[in-house]
């Protein structure tokens, strides 16, 4: 419901906030070697508050995102002209040279979205490319922050309960960390089983964005879909949640813990599997998922964790994910 909202809210900003009209997305700028010291220069929308795409600028939503500190997300996909991404199968869509991936990360202030940051990932000739965007009090424009950024903001979570946190902007090493596949960035969220919701794929490849709606075996539920299967919820959230590090190609493939959906080896996932190293990130506990035990699980422990050094995800979040922990311990306590 609250993106329902939102997505309303940009309906209406998107034709009350000062439109103007550029030419087409800025080819030239996504493929250059530089960067673009301010959002507006890509030309990826109408307006200079961010919420108007361009043409080829398509808005798309995750079934299952990754939590971030409770912030709304506003996600966008650019291909170039004439060209489209390969769709295969329930994995991450092959999104050819000058493709873009855009999302702005906001809270709800009188019943409008404010935007706080924009991320772009730009596919260029030599690979992709992260950037953080940070939006002006006056949601004019978002300027890049190659060092990151802190910014203080009260919101209200979905329970209700009024947070007041100091939200971290990654800096462009942090968005190269959780973005890393075998040392190169790549990107994470789009991937075909996570793209089911509201026809999505079919739409993409009805404007000319794939070259075919994949064949997809198994779909990331919605979140709160509680009339998935348990199991195939929790493995959803670890895979959107901690896989794009915890993969036999990720930042963090030296723990031997990798948690993937494709994942089959029950002590990869971390059940009745000992860390690698013995320390604070552990606690007193023996195994990553202990069955039946989620308050002796490792995993559980470092979720519910603010401390740097224990929590995890190491970047994203200020704050423990209550909803997200209540899902994984439900799944830990009726194994057996």
């Amino acid at each position: 419901m609250r993106w329902l909202v939102s997505a309303c809210a940009i309906v209406v900003l998107a034709f009350s906030a000062g439109a103007r009209e550029p030419a087409g997305v800025a080819d030239d700028v996504i493929l250059s070697d530089g960067l673009p010291r301010v959002l507006s220069d890509y030309r990826f929308f109408r307006d200079a508050s961010g919420w108007r795409p361009n043409d080829r600028v398509v808005a798309y939503r995750l079934n299952m995102p990754l939590f971030t500190d409770y912030a709304e997300k506003y996600r966008f996909i650019y291909v170039p002209e004439g060209q489209q991404a390969k769709a295969s199968g329930d994995g991450l869509l092959d999104f050819p040279v000058g493709s873009a991936l855009i999302k702005s990360f906001g809270y709800e202030r009188d019943g409008k979205p404010m935007l706080l940051e924009t991320r772009v990932l730009l596919h260029r000739a030599d690979g992709w490319l992260a950037l953080p965007y940070v939006w002006n009090a006056e949601q004019t424009e978002a300027t890049l922050k190659i060092a990151g950024a802190r910014i203080p903001v009260t919101f209200t979570d979905p329970s209700g309960q009024e947070r007041s946190i100091n939200y971290g902007v990654p800096n462009k090493n942090q968005c190269k960390e959780c973005h890393a596949l075998s040392g190169a960035v790549t990107p994470i969220g789009p991937k075909a089983r996570n793209l089911t919701h509201d026809g999505q794929l079919a739409e993409f490849a009805r404007l000319g964005l794939i070259d075919a709606v994949p064949e997809v075996d198994y779909r990331v539920p919605v979140w709160g879909e509680t009339s998935a299967p348990l199991k195939d919820r929790a493995r959803g959230y670890l895979d959107v949640n901690c896989a794009h590090c915890h993969n036999i190609n990720g930042s963090a493939s030296n723990s031997g813990l990798f948690l993937t959906y494709e994942e089959s080896m029950p002590v990869r996932v971390g059940i009745h599997k000992r860390p690698v190293a013995a320390g604070r990130g552990s606690g007193t506990h023996d195994f990553d998922i202990a069955p039946g035990d989620p308050d002796g699980s490792i995993m559980i422990y470092r979720l519910n964790s603010l401390e740097a050094g224990i929590s995890m995800p190491e970047v994203g979040r200020t704050m423990v994910h209550e909803e997200g922990v209540a899902l994984l311990s439900q799944w830990i306590a009726e194994m057996e």
